[in-house]
């Protein structure tokens, strides 16, 4: 068959090691304050050598010295317990993924110590193509002046440069890459700021398939800071002590700007607390549906009506409480194929056992975490960001799971789970590296192929604390392929795209998304271990517009560019 609208790019699996002895110079950071140095001196990053490890920790090695703020000494708040998220973009279009993250500061009358000198914010990292990163906050015009959860990434003008859109606690913003390496905060010209809200998940998405992203944003509770209980052997309120607030939805103009189609669209949030929010066509009609992870109340599940509206679906499919019939703390969401039926699969993170929720066809699911094996290894631990990823690159997808207590600044173990059997998963954390021995207050996170090396690596959020970056040392032990969608009729993020590749007989099944976890976005290449494999049979994608595009006999280890058929 002769191929058109694509073009790929070789990545051989070693090319990021080559510069093992290259020296980066840049400014450094200030580590108290997490902003860049005003003085002279520099920092000098060299990559760590491989170790003996499948996940080594090598954040400070290579320039990440992200350090997450509550904006106080100790947590006081509920507000204080729920950020931070990350996200992968690759904000300059090189071909390489930077780091985005999000980070809380000191506010009058809410923070409970005295003003620090040096205010904490987020921070922009641009990867140097090296294994090292260069802190471009600054330079690229993106300090953030809010107390920012999450963030999602999504090129909502379809100009060829990703965008960012935080949710904050008080007014969300939204930056628009100039695509000179700055960013303009159009805030304000897109409508997306209006109110004050409590904001913590949100998610890009074209749902009425017009080649336009769209935006959900989550909204958690009307927070008061001087409310608290007589007596208080939790430290602090819980989500129930306050109102909830509701969400919205965002219809994208077309013309840069933003109008709220929530109520049009039939989407009533009496009383969810949004924590988690993730989006993707469940089942298969060719329109994107909205998940929703509730903090204490029930999920809910928007099911998509042909772009028309929106039907709460949370109950009837079975995804609205947990499997002991719970309104859990729900924290994020992230969808796959785990059991390679061709159909979407969910998996909740919580406060105790999880949800693996399997998809049986006809809008209903079952929850398989207790049988799966997840349950009883996560019921110990608070899950946070959660995301399937394929680890070691053997063709199926296993779970990465960042832990942390609820309101205490206590660490706890991250997990993984290997999915053994398409439906069977064992906790290997321990055997993956000494990271996993460690506890850490885990909040949002994200996972890409930083170094283009084929395998995923892992950058976490840790809640008032050093961040951590997890680099893959030996998951292109396998082969690979991955691939990078470009829209042309439909959204250019080719968001809402499902993808289906075969390769050794094998049929795997995804969908590009915008947020992956809690608070974040993975990488928004779509990857697939294809094991010792070294060609792929057929890829087929269908596009948002409907377009059905296949491509055959492709060769394993590259990153593939495919365009949409105009």
């Amino acid at each position: 068959m002769h191929i058109k609208n694509y073009n790929f790019r070789y990545s051989n699996k070693y090319n990021s090691y080559i510069f093992l002895l290259i020296i980066v110079i840049f400014t450094g950071c200030n580590l108290n304050s997490n902003s860049p140095s005003n003085s002279n001196n520099k920092t000098v990053y060299t990559i760590p050598e491989e170790n003996n490890e499948f996940f080594q920790e090598i954040g400070q090695e290579i320039g990440l010295n992200f350090t997450h703020s509550i904006g106080s000494n100790d947590m006081k708040n509920i507000i204080e317990s729920v950020g931070g998220g990350a996200a992968f973009l690759d904000f300059d279009q090189d071909g390489y993924i930077d780091i985005y993250t999000c980070n809380g500061i000191w506010l009058e009358g809410f923070s409970k110590c005295e003003e620090p000198d040096n205010l904490p914010k987020n921070h922009l990292y641009r990867n140097l193509q090296n294994g090292t990163f260069e802190d471009v906050t600054d330079k690229a015009g993106i300090d953030n002046s809010t107390y920012s959860m999450g963030v999602t990434i999504g090129d909502y003008n379809n100009d060829g440069y990703p965008d960012i859109f935080l949710s904050n606690y008080g007014v969300n913003s939204l930056f628009k890459n100039n695509g000179n390496g700055t960013f303009s905060d159009v805030t304000k010209k897109s409508n997306l700021g209006v109110g004050k809200a409590c904001s913590v998940g949100a998610v890009w998405l074209d749902f009425n398939n017009d080649g336009l992203l769209d935006l959900y944003v989550g909204n958690y509770l009307s927070f008061d800071p001087e409310y608290n209980y007589y007596y208080a052997p939790d430290g602090f309120p819980g989500p129930l002590a306050y109102d909830s607030q509701p969400d919205v939805l965002f219809l994208n103009n077309g013309d840069e700007t933003f109008s709220d189609v929530t109520k049009e669209m039939g989407i009533v949030d009496i009383d969810g607390r949004a924590m988690g929010v993730g989006a993707a066509d469940y089942n298969d009609d060719g329109f994107v549906d909205i998940y929703v992870a509730n903090d204490h109340t029930v999920n809910y599940l928007w099911q998509n009506n042909q772009g028309k509206g929106f039907i709460n679906k949370g109950t009837m499919s079975g995804t609205g409480f947990s499997q002991a019939g719970e309104a859990t703390v729900s924290m994020s969401v992230d969808f796959a194929d785990y059991d390679g039926d061709e159909l979407l699969d969910m998996f909740i993170s919580d406060d105790n056992y999880c949800s693996l929720y399997k998809n049986l066809g006809n809008g209903i699911f079952s929850d398989k975490s207790y049988v799966a094996g997840i349950s009883v290894a996560s019921g110990q631990f608070v899950g946070w960001s959660s995301s399937f990823l394929d680890y070691d690159n053997d063709a199926d997808v296993d779970i990465f799971k960042a832990n942390g207590e609820l309101k205490h600044l206590y660490g706890q173990e991250d997990q993984i789970f290997e999915n053994v059997d398409l439906g069977k998963f064992n906790d290997v954390s321990v055997n993956l590296g000494a990271y996993f021995k460690e506890e850490n207050v885990g909040r949002g996170a994200c996972l890409g192929d930083y170094d283009n090396d084929g395998d995923i690596d892992i950058f976490i959020v840790n809640l008032n604390s050093a961040s951590t970056f997890l680099r893959n040392n030996k998951g292109n032990n396998n082969n690979w392929i991955t691939l990078n969608l470009i829209g042309e009729t439909s959204n250019r993020d080719g968001i809402g795209s499902r993808v289906k590749i075969s390769s050794g007989g094998k049929i795997q099944t995804s969908q590009k998304k915008s947020t992956s976890g809690y608070l974040s976005q993975n990488d928004s290449r779509l990857h697939f271990g294809i094991s010792q494999n070294e060609i792929v049979d057929f890829i087929e994608i269908k596009w948002p517009s409907g377009k059905i595009q296949t491509l055959e006999q492709i060769k394993a280890n590259q990153i593939l560019t495919i365009k949409e058929p105009k």
